[in-house]
């Protein structure tokens, strides 16, 4: 079943390589979305593609980030647009 996924990562998330090793986990996985910084610090992710891998995903962002430290995240799970065609930063 495909999803879609919003999340919002807090911690040491900028300024880390966190985006450029999102778009690379996303595209080991086939998922598409967009990665990108926020003005308070954080960083926004879209995952679309399988449960399965989405879940991975969120995951791997969280806990194997090679020097992120990710302290919270907030995940709002929906139905797929379909509207992305790849992974992007943005």
């Amino acid at each position: 079943m495909k999803i879609k996924a919003r999340v919002l990562f807090e911690g040491r998330v900028q300024g880390v390589f966190f985006r450029v090793n999102t778009l690379r986990c996303a595209e080991s996985l086939a998922l598409v979305g967009w990665v990108r910084n926020t003005n308070d610090g954080r960083v926004e992710a879209v995952f679309e593609g399988e449960e399965e891998d989405v879940r991975k995903a969120i995951e791997w962002c969280e806990s194997e980030q090679p020097l992120a430290k990710v302290t919270s995240k907030k995940v709002e799970f929906s139905e797929p647009d379909g509207r992305y065609r790849d992974f992007t930063v943005r």
